[in-house]
């Protein structure tokens, strides 16, 4: 229902053209590689693959592709996170529809739009300073593990899914777990839900 308002709405305005839509991950960036775009509006919360699995596999396969995350969370709970896999840009889903299409019309031009509050975080978070919280010292496949981890995947199973070796796997735990000074996978959960990170 979201989707058909947004398109509807889209679809009205004049410089805006609605090329295709997608119920999940999977179906974004399948999307994304056989229609020609500029900018696509992403969730963070979607099935089958999460926006920001679905976003570290479009930044490799469609470079030149803007995406504007939209999201019910926080700007400032994923901001590192998504700009370091390299989104264009965020705007919260109870956005106004004028905000909505400003935040599209920036990013379509080739401007970042994220809010005052992550321009700023985003400005201090040079090699010098400390991280703010310690999930923001994880690199971006760090934290796409430690997310999926968060939410009880095996080992095994993150691999599969985002097609890495089981070791490969194992040595990301072992050093997000160091980063985060956890023993444990409950540990792990446990740290995800207090600081609001689990979709």
């Amino acid at each position: 229902m979201v989707r058909e308002g947004l398109k509807g709405v889209l679809a009205a305005l004049p410089d805006i053209e609605v090329v295709g839509e997608a119920c999940d991950g999977r179906e974004a960036i399948e999307l994304a590689r056989r229609v020609e775009m500029d900018v696509l509006l992403m969730d963070l919360a979607m099935p089958k693959k999460g926006g920001l699995d679905a976003l570290g596999s479009l930044r490799a396969q469609c470079p030149r592709l803007s995406v504007l995350i939209v999201s019910g969370f926080p700007e400032e709970r994923f901001a590192l996170a998504l700009f370091r896999l390299g989104a264009a840009g965020f705007i919260a889903k109870d956005a106004t529809l004028e905000e909505m299409v400003g935040a599209i019309r920036a990013v379509g031009s080739g401007k970042p739009f994220w809010g005052p509050s992550v321009t700023s975080m985003l400005a201090s978070q040079l090699p010098k300073h400390a991280p703010a919280q310690l999930h923001d010292a994880l690199t971006s496949r760090e934290f796409q593990i430690f997310l999926r981890l968060g939410r009880g995947e095996t080992v095994g199973a993150v691999g599969r899914s985002l097609g890495l070796s089981h070791k490969t796997v194992s040595t990301h735990r072992t050093r997000l777990m160091r980063k985060l000074a956890l023993a444990s996978n409950s540990d792990l959960t446990y740290y995800a839900i207090k600081n609001g990170l689990l979709e």
